[in-house]
Parts: structure tokens; C-alpha cells; sequence
């Protein structure tokens, strides 16, 4: 079994991650009861984005081993990514409605309530204030002289290149 890990981890390193997943899925089939294969791809396919691949591998993990925190975390935030796409694309569809609308409101409150917050999603933040404009005649105030209140530590290093 080490020298499959070994090949596929090199795969990995390499770039090859299909190559990997195949010998991981060899190793796994050669020694059923292990659960560290299962784990390799369930991460490897959760870092590409295919969550539901990572939740299939993941489940392999808790066969093995009920108590696996790395499986559990996968299967959770790759089933919130999953679901948020899908209810991201039934909103746009304006197809968000009845029992799953209701359904994704509980979910979400439920959410809430477990990681403590009060929003699930945290608005974005405000844009940043704006910088007023230099005036020609600012310009010619600062161009060759410092004011007599300005200080090295806030000047605009910047400002010799202007």
C-alpha cells in the first residue's frame, strides 16, 4: 500500500491529480479497510471544486472511520457550496419558492444559530471613501515644498512621483 501512496502523492506533487485519484482508488481497492486513500481524494477533489465527488469520498472515510473530522468537514462545506449554488441559481431564476423556499429559510436560520451569528451571509463591505482630487493649485503647493504641519511619517512617499 505505501508505494501506491507514494506514486499518487508524487502524481499529486506533480500536477497529475487524476493520475493520483486513479492510484489511490487502486490502493483502496487492495486494502479495503483503509481509509487514508479515500481521505487523499476526498481532499483532492474537494480543493478542484467538485464537491460532490469530495462528499462521495468523504462518506468512504466515515465508513472506515465514524469519527473522521477531515471527512465531516468536507461533507459540510462541500454540501453549503452545493447548496448555495443551487439556491444562487434558483434565485436567479426567480424559481425560489413553497416548501424550498421555506425549506432554505430554516436551513439558513439553523445555520445561523449554529456558528453564532446573526447574518449568514455578511453584507459587503462599504467602498472605501473616495480621495478628493489634487487641484493644480495643490499641486504647485507641494510639488518642490512641504507644508510647515506636514510630518515625514504621513507624507505620501508617492507624491515625488506625481
Amino acid at each position: 500500500m505505501q508505494d501506491l501512496l507514494t506514486d499518487a502523492s508524487k502524481a499529486a506533487d506533480s500536477g497529475n491529480k487524476e493520475q493520483a485519484v486513479t492510484l489511490w482508488k487502486q490502493s483502496a481497492a487492495a486494502f479495503p479497510s483503509e481509509k487514508t486513500p479515500w481521505t487523499h481524494i476526498a481532499q483532492t477533489r474537494y480543493e478542484a471544486g467538485q464537491y460532490g465527488d469530495a462528499i462521495q469520498a468523504a462518506l468512504e472515510v466515515l465508513v472506515r472511520d465514524p469519527n473522521d473530522q477531515l471527512a465531516n468537514s468536507i461533507i459540510a462545506i462541500s454540501g453549503l457550496r452545493l447548496s448555495t449554488r443551487a439556491l444562487n441559481d434558483l434565485s436567479r431564476q426567480n424559481s425560489l419558492s413553497g416548501s424550498i423556499k421555506t425549506e432554505s429559510q430554516d436551513l439558513a436560520k439553523l445555520l445561523r444559530e449554529s456558528l453564532g451569528e446573526t447574518v449568514l451571509v455578511p453584507p459587503p463591505p462599504p467602498p472605501p471613501a473616495a480621495v478628493p482630487q489634487r487641484t493644480a493649485r495643490t499641486a504647485k503647493k507641494t510639488k518642490g515644498t512641504k507644508s510647515a504641519g506636514s510630518s515625514t511619517a504621513s507624507a505620501n512617499p508617492f507624491d515625488a512621483l506625481k
